[in-house]
């Protein structure tokens, strides 16, 4: 698969991510298969979080890929934690136990990314960078990241913490391209023109922040996806015509829409389905001419001022 560089950093991943917050509902054998199949289509990046089912999700991905010493330097392997039931933590005490916690079920010792999920509006920044130089300095952690944050809030962290952030977990997908439509609609009245999330978009390019869409077929906030979905008929016919095109499948599309913005994303997939996860791994390779790309944003039901 085609490659990219991780925000500043020096580390070489995939231009797609593996989510596994699904994996829980394989079976063992299906794991198995489901694991051992993305790591032959070159999907070695593989983004986990220590609430996808309350854990779980981390153990059956060490047992699925029999996770030892030689198997640990063939995956790239990114967390979060933050999120607690019924609040938010970025204590420097929740973040050591979190990433314990974490090693201990993926049966490693380190993480190549660790992403705080979500803002914690009680953050306390210098708490943080005590706890992300620790695990710095312990070699727990790599290289970290956030979710969800606006520009303010990452210049916030930044302020204090050392390490640069080198990714941000944004939703994003054809049908919810908020952060998009803004820059479009600048200086307008209408509703387009709101600037939900301080310009995350630019923001993240001016500072070689890597931008990980998650939910790429969602629309809503988990509403359902949008491919053959009768909710969505032109801009199902769009897709379909330029998949024509370049003779693959409309899962194909929706990734490749995605990866032909200059800002160098990389889309998470939530996918347990091998076939559909060899489609968007196909995504690396089409290159979506302007005129389509366009042409699928309106057929959305995007409005060009």
């Amino acid at each position: 698969m085609r490659t990219m560089k991780l925000g500043t950093t020096n580390l070489e991943v995939p231009v797609i991510a593996v989510g596994c917050m699904r994996i829980n509902s394989l079976d063992k054998n299906e794991a198995e298969r489901f694991v051992q199949s993305s790591l032959e289509l070159g999907a070695n990046f593989f983004d986990h979080a220590d609430i996808y089912g309350g854990g779980q999700c981390e153990s059956i991905f060490a047992d699925a890929v029999h996770m030892n010493d030689d198997v640990r330097e063939k995956l790239i392997l990114q967390s979060k934690c933050g999120i607690r039931k019924g609040m938010f933590d970025f204590s420097k005490e929740h973040i050591l136990q979190s990433v314990d916690g974490i090693l201990q079920r993926l049966r490693t010792d380190y993480l190549d990314v660790l992403l705080l999920h979500r803002p914690d509006t009680l953050v306390e920044p210098e708490e943080v960078a005590e706890a992300f130089d620790q695990l710095e300095s312990s070699g727990k952690v790599r290289h970290f990241g956030v979710s969800n944050q606006n520009p303010m809030q990452i210049q916030l962290l930044q302020k204090y913490v050392k390490q640069p952030l080198v990714a941000n977990q944004l939703q994003l997908s054809i049908t919810n391209t908020t952060m998009i439509k803004q820059g479009f609609n600048v200086n307008m009245e209408n509703e387009a023109a709101v600037n939900r999330d301080g310009s995350i978009l630019d923001f993240c390019r001016l500072n070689d922040i890597t931008i990980q869409p998650w939910s790429p077929f969602q629309y809503g906030f988990f509403e359902g996806v949008f491919l053959d979905n009768e909710k969505f008929p032109e801009l199902n016919a769009k897709i379909n015509e330029v998949a024509a095109k370049h003779n693959v499948s409309n899962t194909t599309i929706a990734i490749a829409w995605l990866l032909r913005h200059p800002a160098k994303m990389q889309p998470v997939t939530g996918t347990m389905n091998i076939s559909r996860l060899a489609d968007c791994v196909k995504a690396g390779d089409v290159n979506l001419s302007r005129e389509d790309w366009y042409a699928i944003y309106l057929a959305a039901g995007n409005i060009l001022p």
